[in-house]
């Protein structure tokens, strides 16, 4: 090896736009109000879900964990990217790089494992309401809510190390607006085949097996649905699963679109599809269970209530 392929890389340059400075202007007021959204909506829901005993039960206690990570997720990213779309020179540190590539690793694989432990609390919830209190007790919750996190963290920390152990040659230049793991292994001049391997792994693991117990847990929610003889019966025990049903079809079907999609002949359509995958489905979260859960508006209003007359 020459001297040149011995380059040690300190720092990355996050290409982005660079090339349209317009355009990074409009997307820095464009995802600094989706940011501020998603901070204020996710918070909100954290905040409500504490302070009104009516929303202390598993269901508002796995949104909680949900908006926890939204909110991780996200900050793990934006704020740095406004930054850039405003700096001439954009860039991140090795270590930066490596932990950006880790936090959203682990956020995005806990989130994909936690709408599962949902959807088995929605399942509880609508086929044996009589021991739901018993079976989704807050024991069990928290156990859920933790192994969906450990999971997260221990399997992305694995993902993470592997590429730090590459060698760049220098070639530091990341055509993305944040370290992307994929992105960031196209710039190794070695062999990836095993990290290429422990990320197809991976996916099917913490991807793949999640959707499948989510289907087949509404599945016999909808059996169980069909079986109530009031009509009224049956939009109420829809009602109970139609927003966590309305955020997993988001999340995975823009999962699904980014994948299956063909390759875009502009490389900065894929940047900006990868963009609003990871900043619009957070914003939407807090919003659908707002506007679909009446106990969400009556604890809005009762906090509001309560703020007026002190």
């Amino acid at each position: 090896m020459n001297g040149a392929n011995q380059t040690v890389v300190l720092e990355f340059i996050l290409l982005g736009l660079s090339k349209h400075h317009n355009v990074e202007i409009v997307l820095f007021v464009l995802c600094l109000g989706i940011y501020l959204i998603i901070l204020l909506g996710n918070s909100s829901l954290i905040i409500l879900s504490i302070l009104d005993s009516n929303l202390h039960t598993p269901m508002y206690f796995f949104l909680s964990n949900l908006s926890l990570m939204d909110i991780f997720g996200t900050s793990s990213f934006v704020p740095l990217m406004l930054v850039n779309f405003l700096s001439v020179k954009k860039t991140i540190s090795f270590p930066g790089c490596a932990l950006q590539m880790y936090l959203t690793l682990s956020l995005g694989i806990t989130e994909c494992v936690l709408l599962a432990m949902m959807a088995y609390d929605r399942y509880v919830a609508i086929c044996n309401p009589l021991r739901y209190t018993i079976i989704m007790n807050m024991r069990v919750c928290v156990l859920l809510a933790a192994m969906s996190w450990i999971v997260g963290s221990v399997t992305s920390l694995l993902q993470t190390i592997l590429p730090l152990r590459l060698s760049f040659c220098g070639n530091n230049i990341i055509d993305n607006f944040f370290c992307e793991i994929l992105a960031v292994l196209k710039l190794a001049c070695v062999d990836i085949s095993l990290n290429a391997f422990i990320i197809v792994v991976a996916l099917v693991l913490f991807t793949m097996i999640p959707v499948l117990l989510i289907f087949i847990s509404y599945m016999f929610i909808l059996a169980s649905i069909l079986r109530v003889n009031s009509v009224e019966g049956r939009k109420k025990a829809f009602s109970t699963c139609s927003a966590h049903l309305a955020v997993v079809i988001i999340y995975y079907g823009t999962i699904l679109f980014m994948y299956s999609k063909p390759k875009a002949k502009d490389p900065d359509s894929d940047k900006l599809i990868a963009l609003f995958y990871g900043a619009v489905t957070s914003m939407l979260n807090p919003i659908i269970y707002s506007l679909r859960n009446k106990e969400v508006k009556a604890a809005v209003q009762k906090v509001l209530f309560f703020s007026n007359r002190t």
